[in-house]
This record gives structure tokens, sequence and C-alpha cells, in this order.
């Protein structure tokens, strides 16, 4: 017989199978990230559509078969609405849950993560802003996420010499991982792997600090400018493509 499991879940990938099928992958909090099959979903008559949607939190229940997770129920918790209804909390949505696909390829729960995805979801779909202003919150997930997995930036010492660093002599180097002093940035060959140390980039490393290090309401209070904000999205997707590879 088999054994039935409940958990809750973000949905954050859906996939047709078959004629009536959906392949579901869902992270939940018990489990972490899963792959459940929904026999008939598609079909209008079904009992799992009212709890299963892209960004739906819904609690589920599945039993392991010998292919797949079947799903069983899916009680619907928060269907998020304002972010169904904005195009830009939407786009931000679908960031987020590609890369938590992405970056997640084994089934282990996750505590940290749970917590981030439940503040992200809560703070895109209640938040009134403009959609630049938006992308905070994803900035902010972004820079949580990938420090919760190993792989946060070194703000405070050179990568290099382990040396405290200053504002006037900071250097990025997105391809290591952190910031370096002047006098180990003058040894660096491949000077593509560095953004040229500067108050920008010092003001940026203020700002992923703040990210890090505060909680997700700061943001309703955090000024960005749009030159800032611009250069902000140039080094994450940077290094969200440097640390990807590395995964490889």
């Amino acid at each position: 017989m088999f054994e039935h499991y409940r958990t809750r879940g973000f949905v954050i990938k859906k996939t047709d199978r078959g004629e009536a099928d959906r392949l579901f992958t869902v992270y939940t909090e018990d489990f972490g990230k899963l792959e459940l099959i929904a026999r008939s979903e598609r079909k209008i008559k079904s009992k799992l559509r009212v709890g299963l949607e892209m960004f739906y939190f819904s609690e589920i229940e599945f039993i392991q078969g010998k292919a797949y997770k079947t799903l069983t129920d899916a009680i619907l918790i928060n269907q998020f609405p304002e972010i169904k209804k904005n195009l830009g909390k939407w786009e931000i949505a679908s960031r987020i849950s590609v890369i938590i696909d992405l970056f997640i390829r084994g089934q282990e729960s996750d505590p940290a993560v749970w917590q981030l995805l439940k503040e992200v979801f809560r703070s895109l779909n209640d938040w009134e802003a403009e959609r630049t202003r938006l992308k905070l919150i994803y900035f902010y997930f972004l820079w949580n996420f990938l420090s919760i997995l190993g792989y946060g930036l070194e703000f405070y010492r050179c990568i290099s010499c382990r040396q405290e660093v200053f504002p006037e002599n900071m250097f990025l180097n997105i391809r290591e991982g952190g910031v370096l002093c002047l006098a180990c940035q003058k040894k660096v060959k491949d000077f593509k792997t560095l953004d040229a140390g500067s108050e920008n980039i010092a003001d940026l490393i203020k700002i992923l600090k703040v990210f890090s290090e505060e909680d997700i309401e700061i943001l309703k209070n955090l000024r960005v400018e749009e030159g800032r904000l611009k250069a902000l999205q140039k080094i994450s997707h940077r290094y969200l493509l440097e640390t990807l590879e590395k995964t490889k």
C-alpha cells in the first residue's frame, strides 16, 4: 500500500504531459524541490486544478510511485492575486522560479530557502511600488539565495591577501566572488574579470550588504538611483551566470 505524504509548497513550474496530465515542480517545506505528476489535471472536472497554478502556495498530498511522485490532493492556501494582476510582479516571480529550478537539483529541505521564498512572495504580492523598484525584491532574493547556497560575495576582506578592504581602493572580481585590494588588483592579468574600483562600486557593495544583512522590509525605504539600479542589474546578471557555470 502506498504511503501518503503531506506538505506545503510553492508551484514554480508546470509542464503538460500526455493528453491530460501535468508535471508540476513544487518547492516544499519538508522535502525541498519535488517533481510531481498530476493525473488528468488538465480536465475541467479535476479536483486538483483549484490548488495547482503557477506561484500558488498550497498544501499538497502525494504518493511515491515507480517513476513519479503522484499528486493526490492540493488545497490552496494563497494564490497571491496581486502577482497575477501585475505584469512586473509576474515577471519577477517567474525569474525567481527559474533560478530555484536551475540551482536546486536534488530533493533536500532547506529551512533558509523556504523562509526566503515565503518572505519574497509575500512582499512581491503586497508591496505597492513602480516596476523598477519592484526589481529590488528580485535582487534581495538573488543575493540571499546565492549566499544560502554558499556562493555569497566576500565584501570585507581581499579574496587574495585577506586584508581588510576600504572603499577608496576596492575592486570587485566577479569571477572569483569578492573584492580585491589595490595591491592585489595590480597582479590580476585578466582585467575582464574586474569591475574597476570606484565610488560606484563601493556604493553598489553597500547595497548588496543591505540585501544580505537586513530584513526584507528595509526595501520599502531603500532609495536606489536609476544609474545604480542598472549597474546592480549588470553585476547581478554577471555573477548569476558565473555562479551557474560553477555548478555545472
